[in-house]
């Protein structure tokens, strides 16, 4: 009973777990450190391993798309802060692939030995391994509020253009109060959320709006292009 508990995840509408830890670029603290900002928190199972370089990479070079979001990234392992450094000093100085290299890892990676803070969001899944943190990934939202969860497993790298469509579907939402369609991208036609009555179904339905259509009761949308 007490392993569950320790390794229980948080879930999608609850706050964000706080947490103080030693990084990279210094000692953080969260959320109070990122205040008004969305987040990405992710971790990875250990330093020095193919699959966890070739993400590294591809999140340190779309760094500044993220920070065009509002959205700060938060890497974490429970590797050493000594490895964390030598590792990224390797992928700096030696690796080159699919057309990046020179690449410099700027965002925080946290030094998480004892797995405290891997086991406050359910990052060690001991069917999966006991000493290495999944590939998890946390969006959070400016009020500390967890918003997305995804799990990969040990041997499956992650798709960055999917992370990326998901803070901008959901700042979208935000803003907006629409909901995304399947496979839905910057530009595409948004769905106004079903409403709460049938009297407002059938006056969306009969709406002059040029701007909205309806495919059926249930099913309205609002053109963006």
């Amino acid at each position: 009973m007490e392993e569950i508990t320790a390794n229980k995840m948080p879930l999608i509408g609850d706050p964000a777990p706080a947490f103080k830890a030693k990084t990279t670029q210094g000692e953080i603290s969260f959320p109070e450190d990122y205040k008004g900002k969305w987040v990405i928190l992710f971790s990875h199972p250990a330093d020095f391993t193919p699959v966890c370089t070739t993400e590294f990479m591809t999140f340190a070079s779309m760094m500044d798309e993220f920070k065009a979001l509002n959205t700060e990234l938060i890497g974490l392992s429970v590797d050493s802060l000594y490895a964390h450094i030598a590792w990224l000093r390797t992928i700096k100085e030696k690796i080159k692939w699919k057309g990046m290299e020179n690449i410099e890892v700027t965002f925080p990676l946290i030094e998480d030995i004892k797995m405290d803070v891997a086991n406050k969001f359910g990052m060690i899944q001991p069917n999966a391994s006991n000493t290495q943190a999944v590939r998890a990934v946390f969006v959070i939202d400016p009020k500390a509020i967890i918003r997305c969860i995804l799990y990969y497993p040990l041997t499956t790298g992650r798709n960055f253009d999917e992370i990326k469509r998901i803070i901008i579907a959901l700042q979208k939402a935000d803003k907006d109060g629409i909901a995304t369609p399947a496979d839905w991208r910057p530009g595409d036609d948004c769905i106004i959320p079903p409403p709460g009555s049938c009297g407002v179904a059938k006056e969306r339905m009969e709406s002059q709006d040029k701007d909205k259509y309806c495919l059926d009761w249930f099913m309205c949308f609002r053109k963006e292009k």
